[in-house]
């Protein structure tokens, strides 16, 4: 693995870092496993004796997501799995076809080693400076993200990335011993993305999130004479082997760090906003006062 390794198709600026660009590797696209998924599904709906219109609410996904899906345009979220084998007595059938998948949509391909990585993390460092990182933003922040972005999302496009997103989010409880820290900046709030609601909404979701206790929030201040973050965003992770990785992201651009001495300067940078943040209390502290502003 290189030192740097810079990849193509990176955009996820206002159509929402974390992988889920516009670009082509988070476009819906059809694959031989997703039809094969799809039509075990409808072959096991059809068997149930059900239409797409009675076995969509008892799995709690719209009818044109259950066609989507039947149709191997959209790839079916694990919840959606779960519900589905469980619907129509499946036998194990949908949750061994799913083990052949083989793309993540929503997720541009350049972000997907990340993706698998974050998965498995014992640790996960997250500093961010543009917009909240995708593990703690709402569906209804996502959703403002990915509506201003330019050029224009499609509408299948904003649900594969909200989909992968929400699927993401799952890592945060599902994997209580992995340690996730986020370092945010004030104005990340105090800009308001999508409104004020929006807003009220993603600030009780992050004061909600913050209670896990393999979760740490810090906020740093608007105000700061000295910041080590100037150089901008950054993610660190620590693997089921105890090395450590990172990954920074521009508008056009991302690069995967593995190279050792790379990575003790991102630890180094992120040890000290750390202590330059606010401390847990005081950020929560402050995170409420802000929801009580609103």
């Amino acid at each position: 693995m290189g030192v740097h390794e810079r990849c193509p198709e990176v955009t996820d600026s206002t159509g929402g870092f974390d992988g889920a660009g516009p670009g082509s590797g988070s476009e819906p696209e059809s694959s031989d496993s997703l039809k094969g998924f799809g039509e075990v599904v409808k072959a096991f709906r059809k068997r149930a004796r059900l239409t797409q219109e009675q076995f969509a609410p008892r799995v709690r996904y719209s009818v044109p997501t259950v066609a989507s899906i039947e149709q191997g345009r959209r790839f079916p979220p694990t919840d959606f799995i779960e519900r589905a084998e469980e619907v129509l007595d499946a036998f194990g059938a949908l949750k061994g076809a799913a083990r052949h998948l083989s793309r993540r949509p929503g997720l541009a391909s350049w972000f997907r080693q990340w993706a698998k990585l974050e998965a498995e993390a014992l640790s996960l460092y997250t500093y961010e400076c543009r917009l909240m990182p995708g593990l703690l933003q709402t569906e209804a922040y996502a959703r403002a993200v990915f509506l201003a972005q330019l050029p224009p999302l499609s509408d299948d496009e904003i649900e594969a990335q909200w989909a992968a997103r929400a699927e993401r989010q799952r890592l945060l409880r599902e994997r209580p011993n992995t340690a996730y820290s986020f370092i945010l900046e004030e104005h990340l709030f105090l800009r308001q993305t999508g409104g004020a609601e929006v807003t009220r909404g993603l600030l009780d979701h992050v004061l909600e999130v913050a209670k896990l206790r393999n979760v740490e929030v810090q906020v740093m201040p608007l105000m700061r004479e000295t910041h080590a973050g100037l150089g901008g965003p950054v993610r660190l992770l620590e693997t089921p082997d105890n090395r450590w990785l990172g990954y920074c992201e521009g508008q056009e651009n991302g690069q995967f760090i593995s190279d050792p001495k790379v990575v003790s300067k991102l630890q180094m940078r992120y040890a000290r906003m750390r202590s330059q943040a606010l401390s847990l209390d005081d950020s929560l502290s402050l995170l409420q006062r802000m929801r009580g502003a609103l």
